[in-house]
């Protein structure tokens, strides 16, 4: 298969998430049907385009008609969702085509992970999209998902795995079953989404054009991927290097073991690279490299929520001095340096901080410390040029503190928006609910101290990617927009 052009991704792109109409073959009656939660998907999650089931076996779906082909359909069809038996796939794609349809989604399994009828399958689908132009995702995926146009291609209700509201964060995955979880988590945990692919097996979109096309969206602050393998490696090294000029990207590779790499070649047909020279390659890109699930979100919201470090000394402020000795400890491993305070600074804490509290990095405020307290602190320490992020440790259940303490950190983050401020507070369900408030004002929450420095060393390692190696031009050039 051809290379697509690196300098712009194909303008068709942007029919898998904002279709003016979308028919779904294989909408079903049986609820149990992939095809019928998606249709439901569409007409009840607020789309506002036309929806077209297509179903040569009903008459009416939901209370909507039903077409007996594509062909039936009175009007244009941006995007087509193919969710019906793999040997029939192939027939439903020329019909497409036949349409004048932009985009599709195969949501069928059966091609090239299946063995080698399935590979003359997906051979034939890629040759036809390449052929006739007609941009196609998967197959052997969940698909697209967009909060902002109600997009949702997701077989799985909504009932059962929750949607993320929209949000900052792009998100794309080789694995539909990890990302369907990971939106689940993300949208309980409200992490806002800006758009959402599942890609599969990559008979024609492949991963790169999605990371090209996530690029240039105005929607999408930071880039977030699950990835097993890349389709064309020199392509997609391409790609990267120029993603990462212009937003953050962080990926979780799949395969990272010898049996890890042949699961991924059963899974989706892929092949993995050696783990090291990936490790190598993604520094060398300034892609941030996530090992797990909660990795690949923690430096996600850092990235999309705060604003680069100048650089990378941290100041630690708590309210409980054995959490500030543990993200200490995390610092100095990761190798984040400690802000030396300046005398000046420790001069005017002297004059706010409550009695024995420690005037050393991290400034530990004693559990007597209240919401006033930590305003006062942090308003000076803020002011310390030698401090170039701040990780603001509370722990919430002592009876000094008071919700309060979200909004003297909301007023913090943005009197100072210039450098990074991330929160970390430990406990449970009361602890949860101060996380999410701390999340919706943008204020990027961890409930243990190394997932806090695990994301303010992301934040470090992409601002020096940034400092280094990005053209002065190009800094003036997306400062300006």
């Amino acid at each position: 298969m051809g290379v697509r052009c690196l300098a712009l991704s194909d303008g068709k792109l942007r029919y898998f998430f904002e279709p003016r109409s979308v028919a779904v073959l294989g909408a079903s009656r049986q609820t149990r049907k992939f095809g019928h939660t998606i249709f439901k998907n569409f007409v009840r999650s607020g789309y506002h385009g036309k929806v077209y089931p297509i179903n040569p076996s009903a008459d009416e779906i939901l209370g909507h008609k039903v077409y007996p082909s594509l062909a039936d359909v009175p009007g244009p069809v941006d995007l087509a969702v193919i969710a019906i038996p793999a040997p029939l796939v192939t027939q439903a794609f020329h019909e497409c085509i036949e349409k004048g349809v932009k985009a599709v989604v195969v949501i069928s399994g059966g091609f090239k992970e299946a063995g080698p009828e399935g590979i003359k399958r997906e051979t034939e689908l890629t040759r036809l999209a390449e052929e006739s132009g007609v941009r196609l995702i998967g197959p052997n995926c969940i698909g697209v998902f967009d909060p902002r146009s109600h997009v949702d291609t997701l077989f799985l209700p909504s009932y059962r795995l929750k949607r993320p509201l929209a949000g900052e964060i792009a998100f794309i995955t080789q694995s539909g079953a990890f990302g369907s979880a990971v939106l689940d988590w993300a949208a309980a945990k409200n992490v806002g989404i800006s758009k959402f692919v599942s890609f599969g097996n990559m008979a024609d979109v492949s991963e790169s054009e999605l990371l090209e096309f996530l690029s240039e969206d105005a929607d999408t602050k930071c880039i977030v991927a699950y990835l097993e393998g890349v389709r064309d490696g020199l392509h997609f090294l391409k790609v990267a290097r120029r993603v990462t000029t212009l937003k953050p990207l962080v990926i979780l590779k799949g395969g990272t073991t010898s049996a890890g790499q042949l699961a991924t070649l059963s899974h989706t047909g892929s092949l993995a690279g050696d783990p090291a020279l990936i490790s190598g390659i993604f520094n060398q890109l300034g892609i941030i490299q996530a090992h797990n699930v909660e990795g690949l979100f923690d430096a996600a919201r850092a990235l999309a929520y705060q604003p680069l470090p100048k650089g990378p000394r941290l100041a630690i402020v708590t309210n409980a001095g054995g959490f500030g000795v543990l993200a200490s400890d995390h610092a100095e491993r990761a190798g984040i340096p400690m802000t030396k305070l300046s005398s000046k600074t420790k001069d005017e804490l002297r004059e706010v901080v409550p009695p024995n509290s420690s005037l050393s990095n991290p400034v530990d405020l004693t559990g007597s410390a209240n919401e006033d307290d930590y305003a006062r602190v942090l308003h000076i320490i803020a002011k310390d040029p030698d401090v170039h992020m701040l990780l603001v440790m509370v722990l919430v259940q002592t009876s000094s503190i008071e919700s309060d303490v979200v909004d003297i950190l909301t007023e913090i983050n943005e009197t100072y928006s210039e450098k990074p401020l991330l929160a970390c507070t430990v406990g449970g369900e009361y602890t949860e609910s101060t996380l999410r408030m701390l999340e919706d004002n943008r204020i990027p929450s961890f409930p243990s101290p190394a997932r806090a420095v695990t994301a303010v060393r992301a934040l470090w390692d992409y601002a020096y990617y940034r400092k280094n190696l990005v053209p002065q031009s190009t800094r003036r050039r997306r400062k300006r927009r």
